[in-house]
């Protein structure tokens, strides 16, 4: 047992009383069945309580052996294992995954329950790369669910709230390399004109604002080979290339970015906006994002935009990033193509929380569904509106936790019905 501080941003400080560590399966099977509030913990990357509870396990010290199944182009990972250690091992053997977050640092199992998403129009979020996960129950028994069996659509994107992950497989393909280029000053009249035409410019695209007169930078990242020639000169409608490195947050280090200028590199080293050698900041942040279908992003960004004069005192940088439509029950792409409302903000935790309040209700009319892992004010009620599967989620939580080992007052409040 250890001390458990605070997560990765500092903003929220846990209550549990104790971090079990469990050495073998058999260890955290008994744990489980002797626990009667229970959450696991991971990269401590997500800004809330979701994963608080008055005990917390870390899976870190179980078995870490990854197995690679190349006739189903599978890789079998343990839980905490990090998307920058996989991309190592992966590399390695030539192969590679086909998203990855804006930060690299992330837990696989933490990143999954949660939903976490790279950017690009055909790419889902990284859960939908699952083909297999196993669980360890609240009545201690080990379970393994396979991608098209019954419920496993909603044990993926879990929230945690079903057993403690130990292990994933993931979908895997051959190796490829990955160009990121950088475009400054792109109007709001073209962004709006163009939305589509920007966002397929290539298979990842963020866009960088700060509610000012224009937006601020474009990244656009294309796998080599299928990317698009173009000059050194090369504008995308308005936006002009970069004459050097950039940070998404203007006037900050780009050190800690991963490579520009079109220059090819490994898919791992592209597709996220910070370097896995480097920590991306000090963690003096907070994150929030909001998810609409796509069709309704020129009007959802538009009703942000009102808002301006709220925001921008409190805002670091906000991103705008596509994501596909899947099937998961509880994932915010769940039926619908969506885009991605991205803020980081100044570590300011009740005037982000306001703040978020009134986003939240501007963004009512288009559905918005939040980034389970970031700050947001909905409550159940709210969110059963727009998760059309959470009845389901909710059976199937009774189902494998009679008990209620894994509920915390994070999920009563905001996935449990209200009573």
């Amino acid at each position: 047992m250890h001390p458990v501080g605070s997560n990765w941003s500092g903003n929220y400080n846990y209550v549990a009383a104790r971090l079990h560590t469990p050495g073998t399966l058999d260890e955290l099977r008994a744990l489980v069945t002797a626990s009667s509030g229970l959450r696991a913990l991971g990269s401590r990357h997500s800004f809330t309580a979701i994963a608080d509870a008055s005990e917390l396990v870390s899976v870190a010290a179980l078995d870490g052996h990854v197995t690679l199944d190349l006739e189903a182009s599978t890789v079998a990972v343990p839980a905490a294992i990090t998307y920058a250690q996989l991309a190592e091992i992966l590399n390695r053997q030539g192969l590679a995954l086909r998203n990855l977050a804006s930060l690299p640092h992330i837990s696989v199992a933490g990143a999954v329950a949660t939903a976490t998403h790279g950017s690009g129009d055909t790419y889902g979020n990284l859960a939908t790369a699952v083909v297999g996960l196993e669980l360890v129950c609240a009545d201690g028994h080990v379970r393994f669910f396979a991608r098209g069996e019954e419920g496993f659509d909603g044990v993926v994107v879990s929230l945690g709230a079903l057993g403690v992950v130990t292990r994933v497989v993931l979908e895997v393909e051959p190796f490829y390399e990955v160009r990121q280029r950088v475009y400054e000053g792109l109007s709001w009249e073209a962004l709006f004109a163009h939305y589509s035409e920007v966002t397929s410019h290539g298979e990842s695209v963020s866009v960088f604002h700060r509610f000012g007169p224009r937006t601020e930078q474009v990244w656009v990242k294309s796998r080599v080979g299928t990317d698009p020639l173009v000059d050194e000169g090369h504008q995308l409608f308005d936006a002009v290339p970069a004459d050097g490195p950039r940070n998404p947050v203007p006037g900050s280090d780009p050190a800690r970015c991963t490579e520009q200028l079109g220059v090819p590199g490994p898919w791992s080293e592209r597709l996220p906006h910070f370097r896995s050698d480097f920590t991306p900041s000090a963690g003096e942040e907070i994150q929030s994002e909001l998810f609409v279908a796509r069709e309704h992003a020129v009007p959802a960004i538009q009703a942000l935009r009102e808002l301006s004069h709220e925001i921008t005192p409190l805002l670091l940088i906000a991103e705008l990033r596509t994501m596909a439509a899947d099937r998961l029950w509880l994932s915010p792409q769940y039926g619908q193509d969506t885009v991605g409302l991205h803020f980081t903000w100044r570590r300011q935790q009740t005037a982000v929380e306001r703040v978020m309040g009134l986003i939240e209700a501007a963004l009512e009319p288009f559905g918005a569904r939040p980034h389970w892992g970031k700050v947001f004010t909905a409550r159940a009620a709210d969110l059963e509106r727009s998760y059309t599967r959470m009845d389901d989620f909710r059976a199937l939580r009774e189902r494998l936790d009679p008990r209620g080992v894994f509920v915390n007052p994070w999920l009563r409040a905001h996935i449990l019905a209200p009573t």
